[in-house]
């Protein structure tokens, strides 16, 4: 049998740019045994009839409608069966990005210390359907249909909505799973500490230094990750939140200046004017 890559399968590739959130409905009417199936991206199974099984290289999971599956990446081969009209599942395919992102947001919401002791190499969780799911479940199928950029924001939403209810039910070993998917945890660290100090007054030495960096390795790192120079994303970052607290009348600048890195209100006032075009007494609502 040949090798089925997911979600390309599924899809007719119609996309000007693959986008790294996709939905679709998968169903079969007969028993299909052990596909071989290339996942290319991480998954929510939600199964809606019929049953799985899932070999994996060193496991077996099997689930009915009442589970739903969180799949890893990779190879493995699936066993369909039908229930009691088809076997049909909700799949919502999503990025390493994707988990990236989550953590760098909403990780401070598990335990660190319990992070590194504790590790999961299994290539699935398993999640048991309550009314919260069966509901987002429901949710997710009337997305389609809808226009693609609109489709796209609202399964943003629909993604940190689960992941965020997966993490109140499950709790630390849902935090577990989620950092075994990734695939380099020092690069999430290294984003961590720039996000946590990207509206801050340390300069770049200080934020290279907190990344155990020289001052070199963290601009090519940098680089390599933001494809920007570290100086010129700080500073446009900075500005444009200096920017809408002016605009909001939440600050002056002179209020601010130190707090985005600036030893002076005057260069302060001369980077923002270069950036925008005004000074930024211009942007004070009277």
């Amino acid at each position: 049998m040949d090798i089925i890559n997911f979600p390309e399968h599924l899809f007719d590739n119609n996309y000007t740019e693959i986008p790294d959130l996709q939905i679709a409905n998968y169903e079969a009417y007969k028993h299909v045994s052990k596909n071989k199936i290339n996942l290319n991206k991480n998954v929510f199974s939600f199964l809606l009839d019929g049953q799985k099984d899932i070999h994996f290289s060193n496991d077996i999971v099997s689930i009915d409608h009442t589970q739903a599956l969180l799949l890893a990446s990779g190879n493995f081969l699936t066993t369909e069966l039908v229930g009691a009209n088809s076997y049909s599942c909700l799949l919502f395919f999503f990025s390493q990005k994707n988990i990236n992102d989550f953590l760098l947001k909403y990780g401070h919401l598990s335990n660190p210390n319990n992070l590194n002791k504790t590790t999961s190499n299994s290539p699935y969780f398993v999640i048991q359907k309550d009314n919260f799911i069966i509901h987002f479940i429901n949710s997710i199928q009337q997305i389609y249909g809808l226009n693609q950029n609109i489709s796209q924001k609202i399964l943003e939403l629909k993604f940190e909505e689960i992941m965020l209810y997966l993490a109140d039910k499950y709790g630390q070993s849902f935090f577990v799973y989620l950092h075994s998917l990734l695939i380099n945890e020092r690069e999430l660290s290294f984003k961590m500490v720039i996000e946590k100090n990207l509206y801050t007054s340390l300069n770049i030495d200080e934020v290279a230094f907190l990344c155990n960096m020289s001052l070199s390795t963290f601009k090519r790192k940098f680089l390599q990750l933001y494809q920007e120079s570290p100086g010129k994303w700080f500073q446009l970052k900075r500005l444009n939140k200096a920017k809408k607290l002016l605009l909001n009348n939440q600050a002056t600048p002179s209020e601010i200046y130190m707090d985005f890195g600036y030893d002076s209100l005057s260069n302060f006032s001369t980077a923002f004017k270069n950036e925008f075009g005004y000074s930024p007494k211009n942007m004070m609502k009277t």
